[in-house]
């Protein structure tokens, strides 16, 4: 009895062959739009935020753009004077050094030399400076004075009524005639016109020089020449000579009338060509001049 309640015709067959494919479908759609949909929508949000990146960039791109090209507004800075005087680079304050003609960032290179290495001990010294050029140094080096001693206080006022004592106590009468390569300070400041400071000056770079060979010299130290000249002779027989031939680069650069580019100059030739036996044989080299010549002879020496 069982079996005739189980028996399906054909048509009964095939209908719940139906009903089952649709009730399997009905329960699988679910599944399968869930396994499909959220690939579509995870790529269309991924799109989606690439072309917000994009966009994004190319925004930065555009205000770095504007930016790298957009002038900035220039300020007027008013032009310091540029005035040479004597200075101690022990004392000198920045100003003072901006007077001279340096920019503020060398200025501060020199106060922090003066709180690492102390002080400067020669006007040689003022050359280790970083970031001075050769032509800023020989420009300023007729008029760095250094002292040689500190001075207490308490004595300071008196030594400087006596140093003015002495400067005006006695001077030359007209027509007395000394000898620039000999005289000292204390003479140089009985001429008229001389104090302690051009005195200083004279001599200082009477030393760098190796003497004087003629009164025009003075000039290199913005001196007046006429108003001296009558005052003054040259013995040339105490002139010191350089000889080339022998010379390194810091020894020749060192005098005042040999810079650096013709030291290297007369150095490289000595390596390629042997002992100079002439001046001329520098005149190919366009670092000298006839001027450089009539210059350096008289304290040039080539044996």
């Amino acid at each position: 009895m069982w079996k005739d309640f189980f028996y399906f015709t054909k048509t009964e067959r095939q209908g719940i062959i139906v009903l089952v494919v649709l009730i399997i479908g009905v329960f699988a759609i679910p599944q399968l739009y869930q396994l499909f949909s959220p690939a579509e929508e995870y790529n269309s949000e991924e799109e989606k935020f690439e072309k917000e990146y994009d966009e994004f960039m190319a925004s930065l791109k555009e205000v770095k753009h504007s930016s790298k090209y957009t002038k900035k507004p220039t300020l007027p800075y008013p032009k310091r004077e540029i005035k040479l005087s004597v200075f101690d680079p022990n004392t000198a304050d920045s100003i003072t050094f901006l007077t001279l003609g340096l920019p503020s960032w060398m200025a501060k290179n020199i106060l922090h030399y003066r709180e690492r290495q102390g002080k400067f001990r020669r006007p040689e010294d003022f050359r280790k400076i970083y970031g001075l050029t050769e032509e800023q140094y020989q420009t300023l080096l007729p008029y760095i004075q250094i002292t040689e001693k500190v001075i207490p206080k308490d004595m300071a006022q008196l030594l400087t009524m006596q140093k003015v004592q002495r400067d005006t106590l006695f001077k030359y009468q007209s027509g007395t005639i000394i000898d620039l390569n000999q005289a000292d300070t204390t003479e140089l400041k009985k001429i008229p016109g001389i104090g302690s400071s051009i005195a200083r000056m004279i001599v200082n770079y009477r030393n760098r020089l190796g003497f004087f060979y003629r009164i025009e010299q003075l000039q290199d130290i913005h001196l007046k020449v006429e108003r001296l000249r009558p005052w003054f002779s040259i013995d040339t027989a105490y002139i010191h000579r350089i000889n080339i031939n022998k010379a390194s680069v810091e020894q020749m650069m060192h005098h005042p009338y040999i810079n650096y580019y013709q030291a290297r100059v007369i150095s490289e030739h000595r390596k390629k060509k042997g002992t100079l036996k002439s001046l001329k044989e520098l005149a190919l080299y366009e670092e000298f001049t006839p001027a450089d010549f009539e210059r350096i002879s008289p304290y040039i020496c080539l044996n």
